[in-house]
């Protein structure tokens, strides 16, 4: 499988980026799909996932009521959409697929996209 996140960018604060990570493979309604975000200097976090079915979705409690994870299995792709957006959102956006029903940790996953940047100004 593999996956590629874009639509990043620079945007101000109190805007809005929608990220899109399409997917190769026959298989992506199988996974449990991520996304993550890692600034500089810091670790990888859980921004937020959705299960296989779309039916559910789970964020990071600094995200919760600003973004909103979907999935289309059809098209293969996940997307990430980010209103509100903080100039703490600023950091590299991660895509990523799981096998594991429902999970936060990176560990977890099994197939990883290349970032994309995601830069708010104050």
């Amino acid at each position: 499988v593999q996956l590629q996140a874009c639509g990043g960018g620079l945007v101000q604060a109190g805007g809005s980026l929608r990220l899109s990570c399409a997917t190769s493979g026959r298989t992506f309604s199988a996974y449990f799909m991520g996304w993550f975000r890692q600034a500089p200097g810091q670790e990888r976090e859980f921004v937020a996932g959705i299960i296989s079915s779309g039916y559910n979705s789970y964020y990071a409690d600094s995200v919760k009521g600003r973004f909103t994870v979907s999935r289309d299995n059809a098209k293969n792709t996940v997307y990430l959409q980010m209103n509100s957006l903080k100039p703490e959102d600023t950091a590299v956006y991660y895509c990523a697929a799981a096998t594991s029903p429902v999970t936060r940790r990176p560990s977890d996953y099994d197939y990883w996209g290349r970032g994309t940047l995601v830069t708010v100004s104050s």
